[in-house]
């Protein structure tokens, strides 16, 4: 160890000789035939040595944040109406921008890659999952983006920054996750230095089996998985900042929550007590009211009638209020403990001195509110609502009550609560076709350059992201990474946004697709064809056998005017045809550029009819 030592030292102190940092030496980027300016003859004489310029981010390059949460809607946070307490999100809020019109794939790995990558999910190869159950031979579904459609991470390193991410990541094929890889597609394969988290959708709170760190698999401690993220992420932007602190780093903090399973102390949980006993009907009605008080809809809008799926709350019995209140305030406490979370990242930046530069996105929720835990709820998975009546199932549920939340149960809430937290928008996560599938809110601050804060209701998309982020911190996006020239970004920077509450949007057409229910939006017009069954029907009727194959012309589409109608309340369908038959053709020609063909669905899915590696030749 001491020899060690002695040779690192020697090695600073040559680079300091040479007038390099060690941040630069470890930025210098390989030169290629094309790129190299030396001479090369038979002797060293005769030749003239030639490096590359060590790659350095422009001075006073401000550090950035990505903060993206799971499967909360859009009326779930206090920050935007809701009635769960986000003290820290409001902070950032309140000192920057709050969007109201962003948008994301409406399900996480497709929200994931397109975030990562600037461009559509289809078009960078994640239809779906990266799942072997969903993944499919086809361009847009094989779930390995490809290399000329490079991540911001690659991007960030190219120009100059140190690299982390923590939590979810999601877009790894299932066939590369084991101990020999491929490591290409882990995030470390994909421009981060460090990685502390799981490659899978979903985990354990407490016990998750596949947690990894860079290229290794390793042992969880016991606690809450997103406690052990947060001091991963202040380990390593610290372990950075001490051996370069010239050099900016770039966070992507994805927690696993609020995906299911809910589980969250206690003491967090607890903050809640009674405070929905009123109801998800009455949770709509308050947040609906919230929302328009502060800004956040319109003051025209309406809320829409609860979903024929979700019963009224005052006719269930007593006992199932009870049950049903308990599961919303794990929830609630979840992700209050959450956004604590992200505020112990926050606090050691301002103790470290190093917020004030710091460009923070924080995008609550890679879709709405999610209906996995179907008409009931679930507290553990052996109470199947599949084999037990509906009765049998509820009165199970009810005898597990002190359950819910805790590392023993598989926590996820009932249907109406879902729709609660989607507050103002109609259906949920994986209804790509609804804006409750695919509206969250989003928050930005930089007080360095955001000095007009407030609303923006300009339309945004996940994949704007990474083009606003560039812009924002006055980078270039590299033509080469890795040797492979990159394709152009899809997405439209909100960045003329940021003083002008009135700038005009640029991304004025995007698709939306999720195991066949879609929707494309046009100028604040949108088309939108639901698809059934969908993965509620599955759930809850694991023997339905839908028409193979399905007729998609039977899709019913529906037309909206979002700019006069933005929650989707009235169908202008059979008013303007050719409104709906313009947007129609629109969605055509966006499927064939983006590689959504062919439509995979629910039943494609669980009937096994892909991902037949046999196929090969």
């Amino acid at each position: 160890m001491k020899t060690y030592r002695l040779y690192k030292a020697a090695l600073l102190g040559l680079f300091s000789v040479l007038g390099w940092s060690a941040s630069a030496q470890q930025n210098i980027p390989p030169s290629t035939p094309e790129t190299y300016k030396g001479v090369v003859k038979k002797t060293l004489a005769e030749s003239k040595e030639w490096w590359p310029k060590p790659q350095h981010a422009p001075a006073g390059s401000p550090n950035i944040v990505w903060i993206l949460l799971d499967d909360v809607g859009f009326g779930a946070s206090a920050t935007f109406g809701g009635l769960i307490n986000t003290p820290n999100f409001d902070a950032l809020a309140n000192n920057g921008l709050r969007y109201t019109n962003f948008h994301t794939a409406g399900i996480c790995a497709p929200t994931r890659s397109s975030l990562l990558t600037g461009r559509n999910h289809h078009y960078v190869h994640m239809g779906n999952f990266a799942h072997a159950s969903t993944a499919a031979g086809f361009p847009g579904y094989d779930g390995r983006i490809p290399e000329d459609k490079g991540t911001i991470a690659q991007a960030l390193r190219y120009n100059g920054y140190s690299t982390f991410a923590v939590g979810k990541w999601g877009v790894t094929p299932d066939e590369d996750t084991t101990d020999v890889g491929p490591f290409d597609r882990w995030p470390t394969g994909k421009g981060f230095d460090h990685h502390f988290g799981f490659l899978e959708s979903a985990t354990d709170q407490y016990h998750p089996p596949h947690l990894v760190e860079d290229n290794f698999h390793v042992k969880p401690d016991g606690r809450n998985l997103n406690e052990q993220i947060t001091d991963k992420a202040i380990a390593y932007i610290d372990r950075a900042y001490k051996a370069a602190p010239d050099k900016p780093f770039f966070l992507y903090y994805a927690p696993a929550a609020t995906h299911a399973p809910h589980q969250v102390a206690k003491e967090w949980s607890d903050l809640y007590k009674g405070k929905f006993d009123k109801g998800w009907d009455a949770y709509r009605e308050e947040v609906f009211a919230n929302q328009k008080k502060l800004g956040y809809i319109p003051a025209y809008a309406q809320l829409p009638e609860r979903n024929e799926r979700v019963k009224a709350w005052n006719s269930l019995p007593a006992d199932q209020q009870k049950l049903y209140a308990r599961f919303m305030e794990v929830y609630a406490g979840y992700l209050t403990y959450i956004d604590d979370q992200v505020g112990r990242v926050i606090t050691h930046l301002k103790k470290t001195g190093q917020f004030d530069n710091t460009l923070v996105f924080v995008m609550i929720g890679d879709n709405g509110a999610s209906k996995e835990g179907t008409y009931s709820g679930v507290i553990k998975p052996s109470n199947s609502a599949l084999t037990n009546t509906a009765e049998q199932y509820i009165k199970n549920n009810e005898a597990e009550l002190e359950a819910i939340g805790t590392p023993e149960a598989s926590t996820n809430y009932p249907l109406g609560w879902a729709q609660a937290a989607n507050t103002p928008f109609k259906q949920w996560k994986s209804d790509a076709d609804a804006e409750g599938g695919t509206h969250n809110p989003l928050i930005v601050y930089y007080p360095k350059l955001i000095k007009e804060k407030g609303i923006r209701t300009q339309y945004g998309h996940v994949s704007d992201i990474f083009p606003t982020t560039i812009e924002a911190a006055g980078l270039k996006l590299p033509e080469y990474i890795k040797g492979i020239k990159q394709d152009t970004l899809q997405g439209k920077s909100l960045f003329s946004s940021f003083n002008n509450a009135k700038a005009a949007s640029l991304h004025t057409t995007q698709y939306y697709y999720i195991f066949t229910s879609r929707a494309i939006y046009k100028d604040g017009w949108k088309a939108e064809a639901a698809h059934r069954p969908d993965n509620i029907d599955l759930l809850i009727y694991p023997g339905l056998k839908p028409a193979t194959p399905p007729d998609y012309e039977k899709d019913v589409w529906k037309l909206y005017n979002l700019n006069e109608d933005f929650n989707e309340r009235v169908d202008l369908a059979a008013k303007y045809p050719e409104k709906l038959k313009e947007l129609k053709a629109a969605f055509e020609a966006e499927a064939w550029k983006n590689h959504i063909y062919p439509f995979i669905d629910r039943d494609d899915v669980n009937s096994k009819r892909i991902h037949h590696l046999e196929n090969n030749n």
